[in-house]
């Protein structure tokens, strides 16, 4: 399951992607994606509200390697937006919504997954894209105009934007390692079998994909 990274074949490093962290941070959704996009020669830079401590969901202590004042799109192949209490709490992570807009409007690809999207939502970025979330009346009552434009799946893709509920980290990495090019076609579907249905038979086309 070795990916071969551009620097290894010479040319140039990819850009980093760049996961938004801050207190309350979901910390359990984004580590499939992460992780393989980080073995695919990406590195992963945390972005904060400012560059003091966070701390996650799960207690973790991070230490953000920028402050989204610093963040450019153009310096970037995404931007992920993970879930956290203070989507539904407060405004405070409403800058992180601004943005996802400034990079879909820049053409550089954006994931959300869980309150993210109901951030996306009250931004106006859902209104014209199709999408998911949790459940449909979550992203209702952030009284946003894309209703019918809700798709009841695990995770969706609508050209740069990547949207999924919480209980889907794995379909949502999925969605990421597509769009990035990481893994493609039956390998892309061999890895979301292993890692979210245990499927041992999935192995085998990995392991030769990265032979």
């Amino acid at each position: 399951m070795n990916a071969t990274t551009d620097t290894d074949a010479g040319t140039a490093p990819r850009k980093p992607v760049h996961l938004a962290v801050y207190d309350t941070f979901a910390d359990w959704e984004t580590g499939h994606a992460t992780a393989h996009l980080a073995r695919a020669g990406y590195p992963v830079r945390t972005v904060g509200p400012g560059r003091e401590p966070v701390t996650t969901m799960g207690g973790l202590r991070v230490l953000p390697d920028l402050a989204l004042d610093e963040l450019r799109p153009e310096d970037s192949s995404l931007l992920v937006l993970t879930g956290a209490s203070l989507w539904d709490t407060s405004g405070d992570l409403a800058p992180f919504a601004r943005t996802a807009r400034a990079f879909l409007d820049a053409g550089v690809p954006v994931a959300a997954i869980c309150g993210a999207t109901a951030g996306l939502a009250r931004e106006g970025l859902l209104d014209d894209r199709a999408h998911t979330s949790a459940v449909s009346f979550y992203l209702v009552a952030t009284g946003y105009a894309g209703g019918e434009r809700y798709v009841d799946a695990d995770a969706v893709t609508d050209g740069l934007l990547i949207t999924a509920g919480p209980t889907e980290p794995v379909a949502f990495a999925r969605e990421v390692l597509g769009l990035l090019g990481v893994y493609e076609g039956e390998v892309l579907d061999a890895w979301y079998r292993l890692f979210h249905d245990s499927d041992a038979a999935a192995y085998a086309v990995l392991e030769k994909a990265g032979r």
